[in-house]
C-alpha cells in the first residue's frame, strides 16, 4: 500500500463555507461509487443530483477529506437515528456513517482508513456505544475490508433508494 496519510486533511463541512463545492463533491461520489453502480448496486451516491449531496451533508456531521490541497472524499457521521427505517439505527448508543467515497485514483493509500480512525474516535467521543454502516450485501469486497476492521454482520434491511439489501455492520467502540 502506498501510504499518503501524512498528505491529508480532514475538515468539518460547513454550508457556509462548502457549499461552492456541491458539484465537486457529488461527482467524486458517483466516481467513487460507479464501479458499484457498474456491477448493478444502485447506491444512492452512485446517482444522486448535487441537491441531494447537500441535504445528506447537512443531515449528520459531514467531513471533507483533502489531499494535497484537493478534495479526496467525504463521510457523514449521523448521530443515534431514532426516525430510521432501519430497526438498528433506531438503537440507543448506535452511530452511523454513510455517503462515504474517496476518489478512486487516491483509494488504497490509507486515506479511507484514516477517515475511519477519525470516525470511531469522534462517534466515541459523542457518546456513542457503537458505529455501524450499511452496504449492499453483493459488495464482498467492502464487507470483508469492514470485517478487518473489526465491524460484523449484525442485520439487514432494504432501502427503498436501493436495488439491493444492504447488511447492517457494527462495531463497538469500547474496542478501540
Amino acid at each position: 500500500m502506498n501510504e499518503v496519510k501524512e498528505k491529508i486533511s480532514i475538515e468539518r463541512y460547513e454550508s457556509s463555507k462548502h457549499d461552492h463545492l456541491m458539484e465537486p463533491l457529488t461527482s467524486l461520489l458517483h466516481e467513487a461509487y460507479g464501479p458499484l453502480a457498474e456491477k448493478g448496486m444502485r447506491y444512492l451516491a452512485s446517482h444522486q443530483p448535487p441537491s441531494k449531496t447537500r441535504e445528506r451533508l447537512s443531515e449528520g456531521e459531514s467531513y471533507l477529506i483533502s489531499h494535497d490541497g484537493e478534495i479526496a472524499g467525504t463521510v457523514t457521521l449521523y448521530k443515534e437515528k431514532t426516525d430510521s427505517t432501519c430497526e438498528y439505527y433506531r438503537k440507543s448508543g448506535v452511530y452511523s456513517f454513510g455517503q462515504f467515497g474517496i476518489k478512486p485514483s487516491l483509494q488504497g493509500k490509507g486515506i479511507g482508513s484514516k477517515m475511519m480512525d477519525f470516525l470511531e474516535l469522534r462517534a466515541k467521543d459523542l457518546g456513542g456505544l457503537e458505529l455501524a454502516l450499511d452496504t449492499s450485501e453483493h459488495a464482498s469486497h467492502l464487507i470483508a475490508m469492514y470485517e478487518k476492521r473489526g465491524y460484523s454482520i449484525v442485520a439487514h434491511t432494504q432501502w427503498s433508494v436501493t436495488n439491493y439489501r444492504s447488511v447492517i455492520m457494527s462495531k463497538n467502540l469500547a474496542l478501540i
